[in-house]
């Protein structure tokens, strides 16, 4: 992107500082659930919900 800040729209310019501040923390600390196994269940949920998502469901609102 080669806006300035002067020329971004507020939720712009926090969706960069979010994503910034995301990738330092991840860089910083890790993912500790990285190297721990997922459960056959919970990957095959995923997986369906994955395959919903591309199906154009959107789920439940919270």
């Amino acid at each position: 992107m080669s806006a300035t800040v002067a020329q971004m729209t507020k939720s712009e310019l926090i969706e960069i500082i979010e994503t910034a501040v995301e990738q330092k923390l991840l860089e910083l600390l890790g993912d500790p659930d990285e190297e721990r196994p997922i459960r056959k269940s919970l990957q095959e949920r995923l997986l369906r919900q994955r395959q919903a998502v591309a199906a154009g469901e959107r789920g439940e609102p919270l």
